[in-house]
């Protein structure tokens, strides 16, 4: 029962990116960051991560036609993906980049967004003042990301669950717990921080949970790490299946302004 409800295999990243975004906690959390953007007509707004161009072409729609949207990724499969995604659409231009040294001038963007992107960067704080670098005065930068400390999954025997967070927090995720320290970072990068949004999903079907947490996966990998017992992880696997299951982990949204 238990290996029939957890992915058992890591999802393609593009297709777990599409995943995301398609659910109701990704398509709520994508428009209050593309609320809190505040484009306008016109503007030049980039995209910094931006994978195989998911949220592109919402950015597009924002500028109009007068305006430019600009996707940075290192990874060739990544711009090569969101360049053919957003074939059509002469407003948008896909750059293969290092979000640690944009291939961008000084004060040459109005807006900008990362999406769960710093929690996997070499060096966020580099990341913040590349940002800062490229945006002109007044101009706006919002980032979302997850802080993998706050994640709960409720289970009798709370150690359990403790132990997948912290193997989470300690090993799977580079800069896990980032997304409460962004507040801090951005204002050391020299940005003003008028808002922090919390953005709490509450998972209570342990399916749509797996598909977007990997809980059984990263069970699995916490394991062979130590921090479960193979008893332990069949015990605290069974029981999400089989007993009432509640999962959150919280994400914030941080505006931040040059």
């Amino acid at each position: 029962m238990t290996s029939s409800v957890f992915e058992t295999v890591t999802p393609d990243a593009f297709a777990y990116l599409d995943r995301v975004a398609s659910t109701d906690p990704g398509r709520s959390c994508k428009l209050r960051m593309l609320d809190e953007l505040a484009v306008r007509a016109g503007e030049t707004v980039l995209d910094l991560g931006c994978g195989p161009g998911t949220d592109l072409a919402a950015l597009a729609d924002a500028v109009t036609g007068t305006g430019r949207v600009i996707g940075v990724d290192h990874d060739r499969a990544s711009a090569d993906a969101a360049t053919d995604r957003t074939a059509g659409r002469g407003n948008v231009t896909v750059r293969l980049g290092d979000i640690h040294e944009l291939p961008l001038p000084d004060n040459s963007a109005d807006r900008a967004r990362t999406d769960r992107v710093l929690q996997h960067v070499a060096d966020p704080a580099r990341a913040l003042g590349e940002a800062r670098r490229v945006l002109r005065p007044g101009g706006r930068l919002v980032m979302g990301e997850p802080d993998w400390g706050t994640l709960t999954v409720d289970h009798p025997d709370g150690g359990l669950s403790r132990a997948c967070t912290r193997y989470v927090t300690d090993e799977a995720v580079r800069n896990a717990r980032i997304g409460s320290r962004l507040a801090r970072l951005a204002a050391d990068a020299g940005f003003a921080v008028p808002a922090v949004v919390p953005v709490t999903p509450v998972f209570r079907d342990v399916r749509a949970a797996d598909r977007i947490l990997g809980l059984g996966r990263t069970a699995r990998r916490a394991a062979d790490a130590g921090y479960f017992t193979e008893e332990a992880v069949r015990r605290w696997l069974d029981h999400l299946v089989d007993g009432p299951f509640l999962a959150a982990v919280t994400l914030f949204i941080v505006v931040a302004e040059a």
